[in-house]
């Protein structure tokens, strides 16, 4: 790496919609930037993470951030949140990720005369669903992006797309893999496995557009013709498109899925796992196909931007048709039918896969890179 920076170091203030997505998907860039010499700060909303990221040595900054909500009113209060904030910590970059903070969070950075570098981690459907609703997001990213010296991307259809919408000019884009994965911490585990059904195993929100509905259907399909287990890791959500808590405990009651809950350590649950499965509408790169791939478990996901990056179609996993249990349930049955010799070598070339795709190191030198070009850079 290069040079560390030198004494009285600048601070990075980074932005997102909770505590738990930044200690969660960025703590390797932050320990890199520590590591380098910065000082840390966050603008998130009060939740009980905060002492999480104070406890790895973030400065935590409060914001109320209605991260669903469409109200001007509140989004102009945001706003005005963020430029008392970025003036009052004087950051050297700012770092957003998540929505609102990439847009509201960007015009406020700028009016300050601070450089931003952002992180388009994801598209949700919602803003390729009407023409109306993307043109307004596309007009509220253009003014939160276009003075940006950098914008990262985790796919590259997401970039294109803004691209081609002249969201963003070429020069400002770049696609990094996702937030990585610390490949020493997601590992292979041996395991000796009793003669048992295949365990699939859906980790992430229990949320319609992530495909829950499509695998609690595609789940009942397969147990009427072939033995097999069906986990969920994820929890009950209060959300406009999550799956009823009735639905879940049903078909928990008649067998059809394992309900596990939430945990703070996945390893153990794929490591049990024959297969991950994440069959999402849209994804940025999604993060728990990339650790299943680093445990060297297979993966079966969806054919659309994001999961097709982190699949080899037929060679790590199976990519299936989007929104259709049929589809899905297709799959699932081709992966429960292999000798168990098959799937431990897809499984192999999974962790091939990530020790050549998805490690964490590239994408936090990335972003070092990115920032220390930004520092001299400060918006007119």
């Amino acid at each position: 790496m290069t040079r560390r920076i030198p004494a009285h170091p600048p601070v990075v203030l980074f932005a997102a919609n909770s505590p738990w997505n930044l200690l969660n998907f960025r703590g390797p860039i932050i320990a890199g930037l520590k590591e380098q010499g910065f000082r840390i700060a966050a603008a998130v909303p009060d939740d009980n993470a905060v002492a999480l990221l104070r406890k790895i040595g973030v400065e935590v900054e409060f914001v109320e951030i209605d991260a669903r909500g469409v109200s001007p009113l509140n989004d102009i209060r945001l706003l005005l949140n963020y430029y008392e904030i970025v003036r009052r910590v004087s950051p050297a970059v700012f770092l957003p990720f998540t929505a609102k903070p990439n847009i509201y969070g960007s015009i406020a950075a700028r009016a300050c005369g601070v450089p931003v570098v952002n992180t388009i981690t994801g598209l949700g459907t919602g803003y390729l669903s009407g023409r109306i609703l993307q043109s307004t997001i596309s007009l509220l990213y253009r003014a939160g992006l276009r003075r940006s010296q950098r914008v990262f991307f985790h796919n590259k259809d997401d970039r294109d797309l803004f691209l081609s919408r002249g969201i963003l000019r070429h020069d400002q884009a770049a696609v990094v893999a996702g937030s990585g994965v610390d490949l020493s911490y997601f590992c292979p585990t041996r395991r000796q496995k009793a003669s048992q059904p295949p365990i699939f195993l859906f980790v992430g929100r229990l949320l319609r557009d992530k495909g829950a509905g499509e695998f609690l259907e595609a789940a009942a399909i397969v147990k009427r013709e072939r033995s097999a287990r069906f986990r969920m890791l994820g929890g009950i959500e209060n959300h406009p498109k999550a799956i009823s808590g009735q639905l879940l405990e049903a078909s928990a009651r008649n067998g059809i899925v394992e309900l596990l809950g939430t945990t703070d350590d996945v390893r153990h649950f794929i490591a049990d796992a024959d297969c991950v499965v994440l069959p999402s509408y849209r994804e940025g790169l999604p993060r728990a196909l990339l650790e299943a791939s680093a445990m060297g478990v297979p993966v079966i996901a969806t054919d659309v931007p994001g999961c097709r990056q982190a699949v080899d179609d037929g060679i790590t996993g199976l990519l299936c048709k989007p929104q259709s249990a049929s589809s899905l349930a297709e799959a699932i049955m081709t992966i429960a039918k292999m000798p168990e010799k098959e799937r431990d070598a897809m499984g192999r070339r999974g962790r091939a896969k990530a020790e050549r795709d998805f490690g964490h190191g590239p994408v936090v030198e990335a972003y070092l890179q990115a920032i220390r070009d930004a520092i001299p850079h400060r918006p007119e």
